[in-house]
């Protein structure tokens, strides 16, 4: 059996945990530049709010709904997804990340000595108890029927934080109501090749043939089908490797010089090979997009994109930031104001796979890697961005976003701890 453990509208809730006067009132979490809602509690949501508006096109409603609004603050949302993460790991032995607000936990044997469901209850009751984070909790016999008992969990409150499918009956019955949009595994362009072949709900699409399957969809299309039908086969770990792993943002102010932009692009470059990091892979190549602002029809309009290929898969953010700068100076343009810039880094392996190259450029890449690596140690110790390359500047620059509702970093920063007034 596996469990999902998903923490409940998760940058918000972390937000109301360190300003308990919004306990029962609307939240609301911004993305960089505080343009766009991208977290909400329930009480926002019924305010007619909804993940993807644009602030100043619900302001009016914000304003008179008394929401309360925040920049997004990942350094503070990390520190709470790793104590959430710890208290998982204390009752369960096995333990997989799937994202920062969730948790798959494989419960093998636990049924032996335990109540699954109620044991889950505890974890989950122990979750919120500790860290003021209430979470939904799926149990079943795949990490897909798992995913969709958390939705239930999450939409239902009878279930009590968890929602076990541990039989044919109620793998059917999950199946028959739930949105085929929402299964984990289908996307929108597979969403629609079922709707064409007039597959309308989950367990259609499970009570289809295997022949018809396989005809039909790719390897990904047949894991899925599995899974609702109870067969346990999709490597979570083996899903975020394929992933590519970008970081872009929009500026500040719009920007001008090709040092600005350079500094943004070494930024991210910086950023993405942390991420390479942190999974134990390296990239084969990387992307730089560059784009003026779109909104402002008065200014002249631009976008370029270019990618180079590594002569050997690499997680070294030297290299990886030098080979993105040589991007930068062949696709800027001289004149244009740059609302954004991005890096996005593909063809990712396991860092065990990577073949090395006999006529490699880089002699010491071990070395090189090392460092990497004790930068990313110094940078978790010591604070985001304490050790960095001196091509991407000072740490106040137009190009930087703005997050003008930004709490503090209560759990990782002794300058910004919690003061209670008594």
């Amino acid at each position: 059996m596996w469990a999902l453990i998903d923490c409940n509208s998760f940058f918000a809730n972390v937000e109301r945990v360190f300003h308990p006067g919004l306990r029962h009132k609307p939240v609301c979490v911004l993305s960089s530049n505080d343009g766009i809602i991208v977290a909400l509690t329930p009480k926002a949501k019924a305010l007619g709010l909804h993940r993807g508006d644009a602030l100043f096109k619900v302001r009016d409603t914000v304003e008179k709904g008394g929401v309360a609004v925040f920049s997004t603050n990942m350094m503070l949302y990390s520190a709470m997804s790793q104590r959430v993460t710890n208290i998982i790991r204390q009752s369960v032995d096995i333990v997989e990340n799937y994202s920062i607000d969730e948790s798959f936990a494989n419960l093998a044997g636990y049924e032996i000595h335990f109540d699954i469901e109620e044991y889950m209850r505890s974890v989950a009751d122990r979750i919120c108890l500790w860290t003021d984070i209430p979470v939904s909790v799926g149990v079943a016999p795949t990490k897909t029927l798992a995913k969709i008992g958390s939705k239930f969990a999450k939409q239902y409150p009878g279930y009590r934080s968890v929602c076990m499918i541990d039989s044919d009956e109620k793998r059917r019955k999950a199946l028959e109501i739930f949105d085929l949009s929402d299964v984990w595994g289908i996307g929108r362009r597979s969403f629609d090749k079922l709707k064409s072949l007039g597959v309308n709900t989950p367990l259609e699409f499970a009570d289809k043939p295997g022949d018809w399957v396989r005809r039909h969809f790719s390897k990904p299309g047949v894991e899925t089908w599995k899974e609702l039908n109870g067969y346990s086969c999709i490597d979570t770990s083996e899903i975020l490797m394929r992933q590519n792993i970008t970081t872009s943002r929009s500026f500040g102010d719009m920007i001008t010089t090709i040092e600005q932009v350079k500094a943004s692009v070494a930024t991210f470059a910086a950023s993405c090979a942390n991420k390479l990091r942190g999974q134990s892979s390296a990239a084969g190549c990387v992307t730089v997009f560059l784009c003026s602002n779109f909104f402002r029809e008065d200014l002249e309009q631009y976008y370029n994109a270019e990618t180079l290929p590594f002569c050997v898969p690499t997680a070294d953010t030297i290299e990886i930031t030098k080979t993105a700068l040589e991007i930068v100076d062949r696709i800027f343009k001289p004149g244009i104001r740059y609302k954004k810039s991005g890096v996005i880094l593909g063809k990712i392996v396991h860092q065990d796979n990577v073949q090395p190259d006999l006529f490699d450029p880089v002699q010491n890449r071990a070395e090189r890697l090392d460092l990497s690596q004790r930068i990313d140690g110094l940078n978790q110790k010591y604070g985001l961005k304490t050790v960095s390359l001196g091509v991407e500047g000072e740490k106040q620059q137009p190009w930087k976003v703005k997050s003008e509702h930004k709490s503090y970093n209560y759990l990782t920063d002794i300058n910004e701890i919690l003061t209670i007034r008594i």
